[in-house]
C-alpha cells in the first residue's frame, strides 16, 4: 500500500455553540466537544484508509480554554500515524468570537481509530507521511504515543478481568461484599 500525507486525511467541521451545547456556566459541554471530536477524527481516518472505521479509544482530551455560547468552534483532524490496522488521529480545536475576532486553541485530542472490513474485521491501512511543520513534530513521538497506548489497552484488560460484573445494586458488587450497617 502507497503512503499518503497527512493533509490527504485533513478534515475540517465548524459549529456554532448554541444555548442547548452548553452547560450552566455557559460554556460548551465538554462531552458535546468529545462527540464533536470523536466523529471529524471518524472522518479523517475513513478519508484516509477508504474503509469503515470504529473508535478504539480517544487517548487523550486536553481542554485549554472554555468555548462560550455564541462563539465557533472549528475542529482540525488529520492522520499523524498508521500501523497495520490502526490509525492515530490529531484533532485541534478552535473557538473564535465572530465580532471581536479573536481565536484561541481550546483542546486537543490524540484519537485512535481502527479500519474494518465486511466482516468488522481489523484490516490493512496505507501508511502516512508528514510534510509540514507541525505534521512533523506530532509524528516524531507518534511510535511513543502508540506503544503507551498499546500497554495501557493491555493494563486494561487486565484489570477488565478482575471486575465482576453483578448489578451494583445486589449484595456483593464490583469490588466485593458490601458492609452490612
Amino acid at each position: 500500500m502507497q503512503k499518503k500525507p497527512c493533509v490527504a486525511s485533513l478534515t475540517v467541521k465548524t459549529s456554532h455553540v448554541l444555548p442547548s451545547d452548553t452547560n450552566g456556566h455557559g460554556t460548551l459541554f465538554g462531552g458535546q466537544l468529545m462527540a464533536y471530536i470523536d466523529d471529524v477524527a471518524a472522518i479523517s481516518a475513513t478519508r484516509h484508509a477508504r474503509k469503515l472505521v470504529v473508535t478504539a479509544s480517544i487517548d487523550s482530551v486536553d481542554f485549554l480554554s472554555p468555548v462560550k455560547e455564541g462563539d465557533t468552534i472549528c475542529l482540525e483532524a488529520f492522520v499523524t500515524y498508521a500501523h497495520k490496522t490502526s490509525m492515530e488521529v490529531f484533532v485541534k480545536a478552535v473557538t473564535e468570537h465572530l465580532i471581536s475576532g479573536e481565536r484561541k486553541v481550546c483542546a486537543t485530542a490524540y484519537v485512535t481509530m481502527v479500519a474494518i472490513d465486511d466482516d468488522n474485521k481489523p484490516s490493512e491501512v496505507p501508511g502516512v507521511y508528514p510534510e509540514t511543520e507541525e505534521e512533523k513534530w506530532l509524528q516524531k513521538e507518534a511510535a511513543e504515543r502508540a506503544n503507551y497506548r498499546k500497554e495501557r489497552r493491555k493494563k486494561s484488560k487486565e484489570m477488565a478481568k478482575t471486575f465482576g460484573t453483578s448489578f451494583p445494586w445486589n449484595e456483593t458488587s464490583r469490588f466485593g461484599e458490601r458492609p452490612s450497617n
